[in-house]
């Protein structure tokens, strides 16, 4: 039986979001639910029903009222409230609950000292930077690019550029020039904003040398707006961009699929596919995670530790139309101290901005943890309700060591998403209990099942993780994608007409999900197939091993092929026999005998995207013959110097 590690208080429906909708879905709709298996089985059997419940809750104003909810439910090309016209930044800047004097974005950073926004002054930031927009000729459709960092700033132009109806795209500056531009070559920005450079930690990063060669690349772009974040500029561009103005905000009415942003795929191979999100599926989506899962609202502060170029971020600033403040982190989360990481950096940080509610990455809280970190011991968290962990699987010892270490009483909420839908599709939510090593539930409206590979739905086993109904923040398309080919083709190729996300999946037999590894990356040993997140868990455990990567080779003659390990070693350590058997007993230990590695190398370090995540896919394709150019798109790689290792091991055997 798995261990419930947090169960919800007897009082959770009154008090709670997600209480009071059930109680207006009673009082306004006549449905009455059994508990959450029940309500989600409503939400996704009647889409229509429970999509237009969320914008009558939350309020939506529209311009134009829609003709219906949903106007065609086929995949891919369903229609959301079709002639709805609107504005995302109009909802934003409602800030339901928040007094005009109250603080709503508390912007943190290495580089320079806190920056706080009241409300009132967010929407006076928003005013003037978009009537210097206007001033810029920005208009409905054009695009605006910025280059920078989690700072308000970069939120203010988010939401001025889409008060506009223009659209908006941002790469983290940490990204190269090679990164950025080929991203946005494909988009054709008419504005850059970009800052100068920035700390990292204790180091100050000049960035004028990248924005010249983002500038040289782009000959769509008619004006650059300079930053000066770092102190490297002579003048500062944003401070004439917001300079005084008597321009009323206004919002342009667009329709409800009108492009809000452009998000971008990992491009591990190939340019990154942009991903265009729309004003309302955005917005619909957001106010329905935000409040009713994560159980947000007036008087919280909530935090995820992102930069602009992941989607937790354009997630996490959607808050304050829920009526929740936003915690801005720029720098390194575990700055140097005396030679050594300090992982207690963003605990301390959370006691000192008053966060309640504290996102982050599983790789982060797995580091902390094997750190030895005690963050209950170095700050005060009493005033945290939630924890969100996504970015990878959370194994049991995860969870296990939040409940041990954080706070015995917050509701940890593992969940997973992505760039494509910009959300979660598994999570959490106040009335589910916390199952060790489990993501909670299926979220609200997402019809997620587990398919075996003839597409029959499965529970209780392994299987490919689909979206068998629309979501309204589905990819409005591919930009440039005119006939829609690559979309059908990242989605739908599969299974005709049911989005494959690529994620192993199992459904529980009480609801809960476990993800274990991407789909393309499978250990298939004798037929049996294996995620690589219980693999990561049971091999990083170990002190010896910082870091890992592990890919089967698949034999062309039918065999049981073999099973490549990869580790990066602490400092100082070499991997020898003794060790080499030491991780093999782990695993047969914790896992089985298939899960023992036909060979264990030590590489110095283990691929992995600018955003973090581990590249098995790329490596296994560079192993069997596949040159390191064509096998990964450099520029997406935070270290690609990482792979001229597994390029050598291929020439060494013979590929």
């Amino acid at each position: 039986m798995t261990t419930i590690l947090w169960t919800p208080p007897a009082d959770v429906l009154e008090t709670t979001r997600i209480g009071h909708y059930l109680r207006w879905l009673a009082d306004e709709r006549g449905r009455t639910f059994g508990g959450y298996a029940e309500l989600w089985q409503w939400s996704v059997d009647d889409l229509p029903g429970f999509w237009r419940s969320i914008w009558d809750y939350f309020e939506v104003v529209a311009h134009t009222e829609p003709a219906e909810t949903l106007g065609d439910a086929h995949m891919p090309g369903a229609r959301w409230f079709p002639g709805a016209t609107l504005n995302y930044a109009e909802h934003v800047l409602r800030m339901p609950g928040i007094a005009d004097d109250a603080p709503v974005v508390i912007g943190y950073s290495q580089t320079r000292e806190p920056v706080t926004l009241t409300a009132a002054e967010l929407r006076e930031q928003v005013r003037r930077a978009a009537a210097g927009l206007r001033r810029l000729g920005v208009a409905k459709g054009d695009r605006v690019a910025a280059y920078a960092p989690n700072i308000p700033e970069t939120f203010v132009l988010l939401l001025a550029t889409t008060s506009l109806g223009a659209i908006f795209s941002s790469c983290a500056p940490e990204f190269g020039t090679r990164s950025v531009t080929d991203r946005w070559t494909q988009i054709g920005p008419k504005v850059l904003v970009a800052v100068d450079g920035y700390r990292y930690g204790d180091k100050l990063i000049d960035r004028r040398g990248e924005v010249a060669g983002i500038q040289a690349a782009l000959p769509s772009l008619a004006h650059t707006v300079v930053l000066d974040y770092a102190g490297l500029s002579d003048t500062d561009g944003w401070a004439e961009l917001t300079r005084e103005t008597d321009e009323p905000l206004t919002f342009e009415a667009v329709p409800f699929d009108h492009p809000l942003y452009v998000l971008y795929s990992s491009g591990t191979t190939g340019l990154p596919k942009p991903i265009v999100h729309g004003h309302g599926g955005i917005l619909l989506e957001h106010l329905k995670m935000l409040a009713l899962h994560h159980d947000l609202g007036p008087g919280d502060r909530f935090f995820w530790f992102s930069t602009t170029g992941w989607m937790m971020w354009n997630f996490l600033i959607s808050a304050p139309a829920v009526g929740a403040a936003i915690v801005l982190f720029d720098g390194d989360p575990a700055p140097k101290v005396d030679g050594s990481p300090d992982f207690g950096a963003l605990w301390r940080l959370a006691e000192t901005a008053g966060m309640t509610y504290f996102g982050t990455s599983a790789p982060y809280l797995l580091a902390c943890r094997k750190a030895g970190v005690v963050p209950s011991e170095l700050a005060d968290l009493s005033g945290l309700r939630g924890l969100g962990s996504t970015g990878a699987p959370l194994p049991p010892e995860g969870f296990r060591w939040v409940y041990e270490s954080v706070s015995s009483t917050l509701q940890l909420q593992s969940l997973s998403g992505g760039t494509d839908v910009c959300t979660g599709f598994v999570g959490a939510s106040p009335l589910n209990p916390v199952f060790e090593g489990e993501i909670a539930a299926r979220c609200l409206g997402a019809r997620v099942e587990a398919f075996d590979p003839t597409g029959k739905p499965v529970l209780g086993e392994l299987g490919e993780l689909v979206i068998s109904a629309p979501m309204p923040s589905m990819p409005v398309g591919f930009w440039g994608d005119e006939s829609g080919a690559r979309y059908r083709e990242a989605y739908f190729d599969v299974f005709p007409g049911v989005w494959r996300h690529g994620d192993w999946i199992t459904i529980t037999d009480h609801g809960s999900c476990i993800i274990t590894g991407r789909s393309d990356a499978t250990l298939n040993r004798g037929g049996v197939r294996l995620g690589t997140s219980e693999f990561y868990s049971v091999v990083e455990g170990l002190d010896e091993v910082v870091d890992s990567v592990v890919v089967h080779l698949e034999d062309a003659e039918g065999g049981a092929g073999e099973l490549l390990l990869f580790v990066v070693l602490a400092d100082g350590m070499e991997l020898d026999d003794a060790l080499r058997a030491k991780i093999a007993r782990e695993l047969r230990t914790a896992l089985s005998p298939r899960h023992i590695p036909d060979e264990i190398h030590q590489v110095k370090a283990a691929p992995r995207t600018l955003s973090g995540k581990r590249l098995e896919v790329p490596v296994k394709r560079i192993l069997t013959g596949t040159p390191v150019d064509a096998a990964a798109a450099k520029g997406a790689l935070a270290n690609p110097e990482s792979l001229l290792a597994f390029e050598r091991l291929a020439h060494e055997r013979g590929n």
